[in-house]
């Protein structure tokens, strides 16, 4: 995976692949790594209704090479996430009143 890509396919423990839209990513300085908050491609996203939306770190890839997909390992990093995930719903928010 790559900064900018749409979609993204994730592979489950049982090796089921889920094709996956990307609903955006960034970069935190803090933790030295990139993020991408996405969900299955089918549930499409809906701020007005339950959306199973997932997040991960990630490795982006050189060359041909796809990006690798990492759990969150700490507290300060889910605490971090749940920041950005609260600022980015407030500007949906507000774009959608204008």
């Amino acid at each position: 995976m790559e900064h900018g890509d749409k979609h993204i396919t994730v592979v489950d423990e049982n090796g089921n692949e889920q094709l996956c839209e990307v609903l955006f990513t960034f970069e935190s300085e803090d933790f030295g790594k990139s993020y991408v908050f996405y969900y299955p491609i089918g549930a499409e996203y809906d701020d007005e209704e339950e959306t199973e939306i997932h997040v991960s770190a990630f490795i982006p890839g050189e060359g041909e090479e796809e990006g690798e997909l990492q759990p969150i390992e700490t507290e300060e990093e889910w605490d971090m996430i749940e920041e950005v995930w609260n600022t980015f719903c407030a500007e949906q928010e507000e774009g959608d009143e204008e």
